[in-house]
């Protein structure tokens, strides 16, 4: 689902650092079944050609790698997102989950002009999501497109499927009226995506906490790194963390946001990146819940 046409093209897109190889062992124990549930797949750029609309190009990153790190992290499930690069080619997403298996879910990426069999066929590979991008985009950025969310949304609600928006809350402050009579769950990304500075009083952080205890949305926390203004172990995202739980702890997930496509800074360690769920999430019961209850709901494990 991309807002894009697949035929644009320009300058050429910057090119992204590759992930850190040498993935550490973090100090954080996860408890069994863990799930990264915010993770791409890129490459091989030879075999799977990345669309000309896309606002990056990045290096290689593979199956492989990504499953040694999680297994350096202890995690055992893990999401497959369609990342940009690819707009509404689901090859490389699809092969991916075929060759990982059932302990992995997908969130593609359609037009409007899918169709049930389709959606049947990526329903049996193991998505179980759609995924909007609003942020990372060459035009139409910042634009919700509510009607075509709509259509899309009763196409897939008789598979128990959701919406993920690459969205920032502090865009959208009647997000929760936009998306009341969604025939489907939305799930944001990053926290809410809105950068620390705004504060956790800001009113379309606010209406995605009206949305979740509504229980209409559900918000991953992943790429501290996307919203803060502070390096590791990115303190100023743990007030923005403490309030999701409290608004509503049954509404949340986890993910690495491997390989880091687009990182501005020096890139993170994964390991590091894993520990800083001691800080969002003190309770050890309340992590269970976040990285291995809450999955199994929303993905269907």
């Amino acid at each position: 689902m991309s807002s894009v046409d697949n035929g644009i093209s320009g300058a050429e897109p910057p090119q992204c650092a590759a992930p850190d190889a040498h993935p550490r062992k973090p100090r954080l124990a996860l408890p069994p079944l863990s799930c990264d549930c915010h993770a791409h797949i890129c490459g091989p750029q030879e075999r799977y050609p990345y669309w000309s609309g896309r606002v990056y190009t990045p290096p290689d990153c593979l199956l492989p790698a990504y499953r040694h790190m999680l297994d350096t992290l202890g995690a055992q499930r893990a999401v497959l997102v369609q990342p940009s690069v690819y707009g509404c080619d689901n090859t490389a997403l699809l092969d991916a989950l075929d060759a990982a298996g059932p302990s992995f879910r997908g969130v593609a990426v359609v037009d409007e002009s899918v169709d049930a069999a389709q959606l049947e066929r990526m329903h049996a590979a193991g998505v179980r999501g759609l995924r909007c991008n609003i942020v990372d985009i060459a035009t139409d950025k910042g634009k919700l497109p509510l009607a075509m969310l709509q259509r899309l949304a009763r196409k897939i609600a008789p598979f128990g499927w959701h919406i993920e928006l690459l969205m920032h809350a502090d865009e959208f402050p009647d997000m929760d009226r936009a998306f009341a009579d969604l025939p489907v769950e939305v799930v944001l990304g990053h926290l809410g995506y809105l950068r620390t500075e705004k504060g956790v009083e800001d009113p379309g952080f606010q209406a995605l906490l009206r949305l979740m205890r509504a229980g209409r949305a559900w918000v991953k926390l992943t790429g501290p790194y996307r919203i803060s203004s502070q390096a590791l172990p990115y303190p100023d995202t743990v007030p923005f963390a403490r309030e999701l739980l409290r608004a509503a702890p049954e509404r949340l997930v986890w993910g690495s946001d491997w390989p880091h496509v687009m990182m501005k800074g020096s890139m993170p360690n994964d390991g590091d990146l894993c520990d800083v769920l001691s800080d969002w999430i003190p309770d050890t019961a309340l992590r269970k819940q976040v990285l291995v209850d809450n999955p199994a709901v929303l993905y269907g494990f």
